[in-house]
């Protein structure tokens, strides 16, 4: 028996390929094509569904996979582009991107109409963003009256792909969090915000349980990937939470850490989930959960930042071996706030500062505070967490960031809880599968597919923790400095 996950990326669009036993058989992708015009980013949606089914075709030939034991094609990806469908289920128009900001001014409009306690009681979320659908639907009621006014459906983009596979037009509840009108406590749309942005609960997808099977392949669907309708699709989740499936973070205590561009966070909460964290909570993976998924900005990118503009070329490899020769910690200390906002503090006013630098320093020295600074930042969002009720035993580091050694040591030790490397490198495809063979009852449940499929590379236990301890009170009351003299 095969199992297809899907990852909807922005990037890439992601297939991989699993037998029964969650071994990787093929994994093969494709680049999206986006429209940017006059600051939109706009694709074809159409196009992007039929980029799948190529993906999908091609591996079944390639592989010599009988198309009767392929079980399940299983969804994940990005959650808040949005698509625009008639009554008959045809796309009005490309899809919105969720990098697309055309809708800054839609969000201006809304902060008048709604607080940000009432905001984070409904949605778990901390602001309104251009991001959110529910933005860029109000931009084309006042935009483009002529795709409003015959809109049938809005969807979001796994919700239109599974759509096209099946016929079923189904919102995954996980995904809907992302819409910014669904009560993620409640489980239903926030009629409130229906109203705001002038659209009815009929215009929109039915709500349904993530990781659930939405149906079969339609025939012609069937037919394009070389698959038989006995071939079911399950919506399954968000990519952070297959990503939390694939890396065995599916039980209260576990963190899984990405660190790319930016530093995302994620944890599942203590329930009953509080209302008020000041942290963004999302409508989790497993009925009746919740999940915190605080997002730090100014995560890789400083790092990524500070090696581009001042180290030449100094390569990632080049500075942890330097680094692997040093004393740590030093004195010197950054604040990674080069974006601004991040959680937990969500201060638009917060910047970059290097602090105690001295003639005796070079770049690694800054390197290392640079990697340091993030690392406080996780440690801070640790601590809030746990101030909400939510304790967290381990982080298990993916992305970009997790290849660095020093860097995870640095985790390790500034926070004090011990950092994991699972093997898997693409957890968030290898999480589809497993929900598909749970789904398939292979496995009783994602606690007992885990201990089977989950197995990690690396364990960094806290070494220097007491040492970090006063620069991390240091670094703190650095930031409150910052902060009053940049208001001054």
């Amino acid at each position: 028996m095969y199992y297809f996950g899907v990852d909807l990326g922005s990037t890439n669009i992601k297939v991989s390929l699993y037998s029964s036993e969650m071994q990787l058989v093929d994994r093969q992708s494709y680049p999206v094509n986006y429209i940017r015009e006059n600051g939109f980013v706009e694709f074809d949606a159409d196009k992007y569904c039929k980029s799948i089914m190529k993906l999908i075709s091609s591996m079944v030939s390639k592989n010599n996979v009988d198309a009767t034991q392929v079980s399940q094609i299983i969804f994940t990806g990005q959650a808040e582009s949005l698509v625009v469908v008639d009554k008959d289920g045809n796309t009005l128009m490309n899809a919105i991107s969720w990098m697309d900001e055309r809708s800054v001014s839609e969000c201006q409009s809304l902060e008048k109409q709604f607080s940000r306690e009432e905001i984070e009681a409904v949605t778990g979320q901390m602001a309104v963003l251009p991001t959110w659908p529910a933005t860029k639907i109000l931009w084309l009621k006042n935009k483009r009256p002529d795709i409003f006014q015959n809109a049938g459906t809005f969807l979001m983009l796994k919700d239109f792909v599974v759509y096209k596979l099946t016929g079923k037009m189904l919102a995954d509840m996980s995904i809907a969090t992302f819409t910014f009108y669904f009560d993620i406590y409640e489980k239903q749309y926030w009629k409130k915000m229906l109203d705001a942005i002038g659209i009815s609960e009929a215009q929109l997808p039915a709500l349904t349980e993530p990781c659930t099977v939405a149906g079969c392949l339609t025939t012609k669907c069937a037919e394009a990937m070389d698959l038989t309708q006995i071939t079911r699709v399950n919506i399954g989740t968000l990519d952070h939470f297959t990503g939390m499936i694939g890396t065995g973070n599916v039980q209260m205590g576990g963190m899984t850490l990405s660190t790319g561009t930016v530093m995302a966070l994620t944890t599942m909460s203590a329930e009953p989930a509080p209302r008020d964290s000041g942290i963004a909570m999302h409508y989790g993976f497993v009925p009746d959960t919740h999940i915190m998924l605080p997002v730090a900005e100014s995560g890789g990118v400083s790092l990524e930042w500070f090696r581009r503009t001042c180290m030449g070329d100094v390569t990632y490899d080049m500075m942890n071996e330097e680094l692997s020769r040093r004393t740590l910690p030093n004195e010197l200390i950054f604040l990674p706030y080069l974006v601004g906002t991040n959680s937990p503090e969500f201060d638009v006013d917060a910047s970059g500062t290097f602090f105690g630098l001295r003639q005796e320093n070079d770049v690694y020295d800054m390197a290392c505070a640079v990697m340091e600074g993030v690392a406080f930042m996780l440690r801070k969002n640790c601590d809030h967490i746990r101030s909400k009720g939510t304790e967290i035993s381990h982080i298990i580091a993916t992305g970009g960031g997790s290849k660095s050694p020093i860097w995870c040591q640095l985790q390790a030790d500034i926070t004090g809880l011990p950092v994991v490397i699972p093997a898997e490198k693409e957890a968030a495809c290898l999480g589809c599968a497993i929900i598909g063979a749970v789904t398939d009852n292979i496995f009783r449940s994602y606690q007992e597919a885990s201990k089977v499929c989950i197995s990690f590379t690396k364990r960094y236990s806290p070494i220097n923790h007491e040492k970090y301890e006063k620069k991390y009170q240091k670094f703190c009351a650095l930031y409150d400095a910052m902060l009053q003299v940049t208001r001054m």
